[in-house]
């Protein structure tokens, strides 16, 4: 077993358990987003599907426990590669600043992330954690896309995510040993089209209700 530990704490190990963390959460992102499409339909149809969602109780319990145990792999290892890549460079190179294929998404990853990590536990004190008072969750969520401050923030969170997204699902191939100059381009277009389907999908939501909440 030693040895699966020590392969673990090399830097490709490292990598690794980011790749697979990172496909688990485009995979929750994508299952989220289909569920919170819900919305469009009107309160009773969202209430009833979150109902519906929360009836599997310990099933869900489960989940958002090996959700929160892989967020705190994905984060921690994500530190420790950030660290040890600053000691291995302790001085600044002058190089092209896209030399490498390097995006605006790569350079920018360790602050989206630190970004993202805020803005996670925000949106579970807001939503999941919130203290209901008799409101239903649509009710809840219309409330906090009443204000178009709050709506801003939280598309520009999407865009950071986007950014996100569009640098490690690319990435996470390459760890994986999947990334190959016959397909490179496919994973990179799939990468940039699912950041983007995410990203306008997710911040449409508080859009419409805003846009709703406008007009009456």
């Amino acid at each position: 077993m030693n040895w699966l530990f020590s392969f673990f704490w090399t830097s490709i190990g490292k990598k690794l358990i980011m790749a697979c963390t990172g496909f688990v959460f485009c995979v929750f992102l994508i299952i989220h987003f289909i569920g919170n499409l819900m919305i469009f339909r009107g309160g009773e149809v969202f209430n009833a599907y979150s109902e519906r969602l929360h009836s599997f109780g310990l099933i869900i319990n489960a989940i958002e426990i090996g959700l929160l145990v892989l967020a705190i792999f994905h984060v921690t290892f994500a530190a420790i590669l950030y660290f040890e890549n600053l000691r291995a460079r302790p001085t600044r190179y002058v190089l092209k600043k896209n030399a490498g294929g390097r995006t605006w998404s790569s350079r920018l990853m360790p602050y989206t992330g630190l970004y993202l990590l805020f803005f996670v536990i925000l949106h579970l004190l807001t939503f999941h954690f919130a203290q209901r008072d008799g409101r239903t969750l649509y009710q809840l969520v219309a409330g906090a896309f009443d204000s178009p401050a709050y709506v801003v923030f939280y598309v520009f969170s999407m865009i950071v995510a986007g950014l996100h997204i569009r640098h490690g699902f690319w990435s996470a191939f390459q760890t994986i040993g999947a990334d190959h100059p016959k397909y490179t381009s496919i994973i990179r277009g799939g990468s940039l089209i699912l950041s983007i389907v995410l990203t306008v999908g997710f911040s449409s939501i508080p859009l419409f209700i805003l846009w709703n909440t406008l007009g009456d």
